[in-house]
């Protein structure tokens, strides 16, 4: 067991240092006139196909574990990459990555929230601590002391993200049932870019890509290289990566671990974005890790959260008990 939680750590690191150059890498793309919806297709797409032959291969003769996990495959399609990534991008588009990625990994108290009101229970002391501080760092990070003017929607898409990002969690640590954690990134990844392709096609959001070269690393490049990159590196190897990790530690040590992806983002914003957080902002930030250190640290959250999942997500399962 703790071999297995170390091996879990590892990978959820891979996974939180791969996912955190998404939005240094996308950005150039949205300055280009490619839209939030275009990137998101373009780069689910990409690290689905990527997936695909491995995923083809782990569910082989497993077919009757990929139709079990239907439900799981379509909300990760739907929820944890097609609109977490859609409004994600949004709000990059909008507001500094850094600003972005805080404000999204707010999710671990999103979930506490839940919790607290689905089963009653009322959080620890800590939990409350936690949240309080993290709250006092979320207003120091979008503050107009701390940031200067922040585009208010830019800011409602973060929240909207943060949202997403519980669900996804959620969704990650539920056990595999015999699908591969690789087969459930690669089909939640194709089908969040099709159904997202198909609603930017028929006019629902804005659907548009340029082909010109973009500014990259204080240089122009060709407009495929981040979008090549980011398929590749922060969307195939990070959610098959992330899953796995999700599996193996469960929510709440998986998402504790997913705080680096925000050091991630910061490192690679300011590398190659050159966008700096002020001085509030680090506070805030800091703010906002050490509260949600505090309340990951209630291990019965853990718990809590499981026994808090909707019944919804499994319609199927209600309709074979009925039946039996």
């Amino acid at each position: 067991m703790k071999s297995r939680t170390t091996l879990g750590l590892i990978v959820a690191v891979v996974a939180s240092f791969t996912f955190g150059t998404s939005g240094a890498l996308v950005k150039p793309l949205l300055e280009a006139g490619w839209s939030p919806a275009a990137a998101v297709t373009a780069r689910a797409l990409i690290g689905g196909f990527i997936l695909l032959p491995v995923a083809l291969v782990l569910v082989r003769g497993k077919w009757a574990a990929v139709w079990r996990a239907r439900w799981r495959i379509v909300i990760m399609a739907l929820i944890g990459v097609a609109a977490t990534q859609l409004v994600y991008f949004a709000s990059v588009e909008r507001i500094p990555v850094n600003t972005a990625i805080l404000i999204e990994y707010m999710a671990p108290l999103l979930l506490v929230g839940w919790v607290w009101a689905r089963t009653r229970a009322v959080p620890k002391a800590v939990v409350i601590a936690g949240s309080v501080v993290a709250v006092a760092g979320l207003v120091l990070v979008v503050s107009p002391g701390g940031a200067g003017s922040i585009d208010a929607l830019g800011l409602g898409f973060a929240g909207l993200a943060a949202i997403g990002c519980a669900i996804y969690y959620v969704l990650a640590a539920k056990p595999s049932d015999g699908l591969p954690p690789v087969a459930l990134a690669c089909f939640g990844l194709i089908g969040g870019g099709v159904s997202l392709g198909l609603v930017g096609l028929i006019g629902v959001v804005p659907f548009t890509a340029t082909f010109d070269n973009v500014a990259l690393l204080g240089s122009p490049a060709p407009w495929w290289v981040p979008l090549l990159i980011v398929g590749l590196v922060a969307t195939a190897i990070a959610y098959a990566a992330s899953i796995t990790a999700s599996e193996m530690l469960g929510s709440r040590l998986a998402s504790f671990a997913g705080l680096l992806e925000v050091v991630a983002a910061a490192l690679y914003a300011w590398l190659l974005l050159g966008e700096a957080l002020t001085l509030l902002q680090l506070l805030g930030g800091a703010l906002i890790l050490i509260g949600i250190g505090l309340v990951r640290s209630d291990t019965s959250a853990t718990e809590l959260e499981a026994e808090a999942v909707p019944e919804p997500l499994r319609p199927a399962d209600r309709l074979e008990g009925a039946q039996q």
